[in-house]
């Protein structure tokens, strides 16, 4: 108790920093967020059970689709588990694209030995990930609800105007919430800044950072304590000819989301980062050589 007192006594005089505490609609939005991003790994770990299960039976669907969970993975894997093995009968449940591209190696990834314990793991593998995917969705309609609440959606304000006429946003290719209109909520919250206008991000890396930094980042003095607080600023630990040392402090999981986003930066091949990346990295590898 004593401590505490101190540790109070330190923040008032200006001799500790604060640490972040969001406010409450974003702890609520952070909460149901993080119960969503466990969720998905927890679904993910199931998939990888089915691919596990249905190559145990000789059933190679996993190089074939792309992603097994999808439309029509989920539909062969289902109509499996009700007893249906004929290959043609499966392949007819798959996506009319999929069927034109790669029937033939379809036909033939589905040449397995079904086994009853093979059956069985494949079962419970594909429950437990439908499990996930409906806990997912419940995640999704309570971040709708809060949303609306805290844009008086549902008030005759004009605001329900301004959120629905949000269109042209970036397309979200993995683990997009279902929340209707989302772009428009998250401008509303911000007061019309876009941070989607920046490369890499979109409406769902937007969602994320607002669930675990907030909308005011006038909490920071300024970009490179904000930078620090994430644990991204370069530091030196040298005294000397002392070794260098890591950092080991604690990292929030904005600065994740931030390092994620500048991967896919680097990666891209449409953005001038990627490129020179790519080139630093052509004239690392040829230096190495000559070494």
């Amino acid at each position: 108790m004593e401590k505490l007192r101190e540790n109070v006594a330190g923040i008032d005089n200006g001799l500790l920093n604060r640490c972040f505490v969001p406010g409450e609609q974003v702890k609520e939005v952070r909460s149901y967020q993080r119960l969503r991003e466990d969720h998905i790994r927890s679904a993910s770990m199931h998939v990888n059970h089915m691919q596990k299960a249905l190559i145990e039976m000789n059933i190679r669907l996993k190089e074939v689709l792309i992603q097994v969970h999808r439309a029509s993975g989920t539909a062969v894997i289902k109509s499996i588990i009700d007893g249906e093995w004929n290959a043609e009968k499966l392949l007819k449940l798959c996506h009319v694209s999929v069927r034109k591209k790669k029937a033939h190696q379809i036909l033939k990834a589905l040449e397995g030995h079904y086994t009853e314990a093979g059956l069985f793991a494949l079962r419970q593998a594909y429950q437990s990930y439908m499990f996930y995917q409906d806990q997912i969705a419940e995640c999704d309609r309570q971040l709708q609800v809060t949303m609306e609440r805290m844009n008086d959606f549902h008030k005759d304000n004009g605001s329900r105007k301004e959120i629905e006429s949000v269109k042209g946003r970036k397309p979200i290719r993995h683990n997009r919430p279902d929340v209707k209109n989302l772009g428009g909520h998250l401008l509303k919250i911000f007061t019309g800044q876009d941070a989607t206008a920046l490369p890499g991000i979109t409406d769902y890396t937007w969602l994320q950072l607002y669930a675990e930094a907030g909308s005011d980042l006038s909490r920071w003095e300024s970009e490179k304590h904000f930078t620090s607080w994430l644990g991204l600023a370069p530091g030196q630990h040298q005294s000397g000819k002392m070794k260098k040392r890591r950092n080991k402090k604690y990292r929030p999981k904005a600065a994740k989301i931030f390092r994620q986003i500048g991967q896919s930066l680097i990666d891209s091949k449409k953005i001038a980062l990627g490129s020179f990346r790519r080139r630093i990295k052509a004239k690392v590898v040829y230096l190495v050589g000559l070494g």
